[in-house]
């Protein structure tokens, strides 16, 4: 296997750490942030991410119930409020970009959620930890593996 550097530049990591916080703070809802950035980490396959949020989800209340089926949010429709289930729609519609846009539903759907603020917030949480995820597996930092 090729090696990998698991140096990422000090000035880089602060940014990306301030996006994130920022984002994460103007959202207003630590739990909801926590399945957004888990959703995105599952779809992006970043194990490091994966293990620091989902420890960061129980302390913020993220019952295991909805940590156990968020792999499967669509279908578990009692276990997800509307509002979660906009945030987490969203997040895949950013993460992927599958028509390389995201479908205007998709965001007027969690427009009917958030205020004009906090939607900026969101989204902004789903590119910071799409950030962290493709910093994090191009180098395969394996969970546990560093400090970013």
């Amino acid at each position: 296997m090729t090696v990998r550097t698991r140096l990422l530049d000090p000035a880089v990591a602060r940014a990306m750490s301030a996006v994130s916080a920022a984002a994460k703070k103007g959202l207003g809802d630590p739990a909801l942030a926590e399945l957004v950035v888990l959703r995105a980490s599952q779809l992006n396959h970043c194990a490091f991410c994966l293990d620091m949020h989902l420890a960061l989800a129980r302390e913020h209340g993220v019952s295991e119930r909805q940590l156990d089926l968020l792999a499967a949010w669509e279908e578990a429709e009692d276990v997800f409020d509307e509002r979660e289930r906009a945030a987490l729609a969203l997040t895949e519609a950013v993460t992927l970009l599958t028509d390389g846009f995201v479908p205007d539903e998709v965001y007027e759907r969690a427009a009917k959620h958030f205020d004009e603020t906090r939607l900026a917030h969101l989204i902004g949480l789903v590119v910071a930890i799409n950030n962290w995820n493709r910093v994090m597996v191009s180098r395969r930092i394996p969970p546990g593996g560093c400090t970013p």
